[in-house]
């Protein structure tokens, strides 16, 4: 026996058992009878053992062999049929799922009501969300462990930056607010001025968001006095609402009252330029699913609705 059977004969065979008999089986296919009867011989042969039992005048029997063959093609058949389905669709870029990264105050502030709209939109593929920070998430897009990255950069010169390993996609920028913790009662801002004796909060000395304080400060000729490092930003918020620090903090952390989340805005000198951090969309080169694609433009809508 072939270790495997003519595809074609097994069509012809699946033919004859679904219709009955040879000529219609022929008629069906477009054959000539005698070329449905060579086919059946040949796929005897090649399966040695009887499939058909003919019988001049009545309709062809299948044998016990014959029976099992026949829904072992089934099978095949529909398999290859669902196979070719999901070949067409990735042809045209339609995928079962999406592996997508994303840095934790994205997940947990800008992906539950894009991800709602984007599923009562579409049905379409499962997004897997995994929660994961930027230097974290660019090998995994290099490597295909990820299709998508949504990634911070503080600084310019940071990663991601372009490259012949992936495609970086400008979704926006997000401000980073200077806030201290709220006092009920004040009833004039706080000023830049008022903060600079105060113990600030910040990532650790070498972290982006760090370097970005210092660029800004020496810029502005202040020395902001660290004394509390983190790299949670909840842990920053934290120590702000408990008035033990002032830090910069972005923007889709807080609501849109700063003082309801225990923090108020303080107030930068006229001509100080604000602070932001770009969000970047992160995928390999090439083409991109077209889910991909409608998930980029929903978070930068997002990010402008926080901008504005």
């Amino acid at each position: 026996m072939k270790s495997q059977p003519d595809l074609k004969l097994l069509a012809t065979f699946l033919a004859v058992v679904r219709h009955g008999s040879m000529a219609e089986a022929a008629a069906a296919l477009g054959y000539v009878p005698s070329a449905v009867s060579q086919h059946i011989a040949a796929l005897e042969r090649d399966m040695g053992i009887e499939l058909l039992v003919r019988r001049p005048g009545s309709r062809l029997i299948l044998t016990a062999a014959g029976r099992s063959l026949a829904q072992a093609t089934e099978t095949l058949f529909d398999a290859t049929a669902r196979f070719q389905d999901v070949a067409n669709g990735i042809a045209n870029r339609e995928i079962a799922e999406l592996r997508v990264g994303t840095y934790p105050s994205a997940m947990s502030h800008l992906f539950p009501e894009v991800l709602s709209t984007l599923k009562a939109r579409r049905s379409g593929p499962r997004i897997h969300l995994i929660d994961v920070e930027t230097h974290e998430g660019l090998p995994k897009v290099k490597s295909g462990d990820m299709d998508l990255l949504v990634a911070y950069r503080y600084l310019p010169e940071d990663p991601p930056t372009p490259s012949d390993a992936w495609t970086v996609t400008a979704l926006g920028r997000e401000p980073l607010v200077l806030v201290t913790g709220a006092e009920p009662g004040r009833r004039r801002p706080v000023r830049l001025a008022e903060c600079l004796e105060r113990d600030w909060i910040s990532g650790h000395a070498h972290n982006a968001d760090r370097r970005l304080l210092h660029r800004w400060a020496g810029e502005l000729g202040i020395s902001p006095r660290v004394t509390l490092e983190t790299e949670d930003l909840q842990g920053m918020l934290a120590m702000i609402r408990a008035g033990l620090a002032v830090g910069l903090i972005p923007a889709t952390l807080l609501d849109r009252g700063h003082e309801e989340s225990g923090v108020e805005r303080v107030v930068l000198p006229p001509g100080v330029t604000p602070l932001h951090r770009e969000i970047l969309a992160v995928s390999r080169p090439g083409a991109r699913p077209p889910v991909i694609d409608e998930l980029v433009t929903l978070l930068a809508g997002a990010l402008e609705s926080i901008r504005s």
